[in-house]
């Protein structure tokens, strides 16, 4: 007679017989080893079959991003005799073709792609560094304190974004790619810390932190040891949607003229360039970067969804 045994969530079990020989007997030992949240968030991230065909799609593009210039077969800005070759389509030679001064489209776009996933990435780092210590801040302490530091949030939502960005760029180093990041980075924190702080009311009253309380823990301990990483889950799926969201930003202002400088080889900036060139046929010109943006912010959000599967504390392996 055998029995089912139902293991809690976040435990495995390895069983392993001790009997001697091809005839073992019933002794079985059994082993249960216990999960840690980010291990259980790994595992079911794993079972996310879209979550990895985005991760493989955007380590692909962050590895081209890396590499891509060293091996590049061109200089993106000036190739040798190519202004007597300009606006040719696809061949072998140039597989995506060349623009309207005779530049490679695929060497600017490998030269692009570090551009414009770094303003992506850096932005997205600053803004979530910043939302977090002020969400963390309003949530733990409360009070006065929570109510400055929100009306301040409410402020940033007050204004519309898109002007702020345009503006800032105007007069804090139109062109600069520090600039830009900058730009971004700080006016883009307000939702993550309404998040942290949400999350932080939410879980400061639970039985964990209590129990930490009763047994004497600082709060400082229990805001950064206890509260803090378990706060971090919906923070970390905003914050890749927010990363996508700045790489098709950056070409917008680009496109705009509001961005990264014309002669910098970014996404955005092959998109500028390429304004009337569908009209004429040479639709290469703003295909290619087009679609990398667009594979790019793809990936990008199946990571998202994948990672908010996972993150979630009532799903299960």
């Amino acid at each position: 007679m055998t029995s089912r045994i139902e293991l809690p969530l976040g435990v495995e079990a390895s069983v392993q017989s001790t009997g001697p020989g091809p005839e073992r007997s019933d002794d079985v030992e059994v082993a249960l080893k216990s999960l840690g949240q980010w291990q259980l968030a790994w595992k079911r991230f794993l079972r996310h079959r879209m979550a990895l065909v985005g991760l493989a799609v955007f380590s692909a593009i962050a590895l081209i991003a890396i590499i891509g210039p060293i091996v590049a077969p061109y200089n993106p800005i000036d190739i040798p005799g190519a202004k007597e070759q300009g606006g040719d389509p696809p061949t072998l030679q140039h597989i995506f073709g060349t623009d309207d001064a005779g530049r490679d489209v695929f060497t600017n776009i490998i030269n692009g792609a570090h551009i414009s996933l770094a303003v992506g990435l850096f932005s997205t780092l600053i803004a979530g560094v910043i939302g977090v210590i002020v969400g963390a801040l309003a949530g733990a302490a409360g009070g006065f304190t929570d109510n400055v530091l929100m009306r301040i949030v409410d402020v940033t939502f007050a204004v519309p974004l898109l002007f702020l960005i345009l503006v800032a760029a105007v007069f804090f180093g139109q062109g600069s790619v520090i600039s830009l990041i900058l730009v971004f980075g700080l006016l883009q924190w307000g939702l993550i810390a309404r998040l942290v702080r949400a999350q932080f009311l939410s879980l400061r009253e639970t039985d964990f932190v209590e129990a930490a309380r009763a047994v004497g823990v600082s709060n400082l301990r229990i805001t950064f040891r206890h509260i803090l990483p378990n706060a971090l889950g919906p923070v970390i799926v905003v914050m890749t949607l927010l990363m996508a969201s700045n790489i098709v930003l950056e070409a917008f202002v680009s496109f705009l003229n509001f961005g990264i400088a014309a002669t910098e080889p970014t996404w955005g900036n092959a998109l500028s360039n390429s304004q009337g060139a569908m009209g004429d046929g040479n639709w290469w010109w703003a295909f290619f970067p087009g679609m990398c943006i667009a594979l790019t912010v793809i990936s990008i959000n199946f990571i998202g969804d994948g990672l908010h599967d996972a993150l979630d504390p009532r799903a299960r392996l």
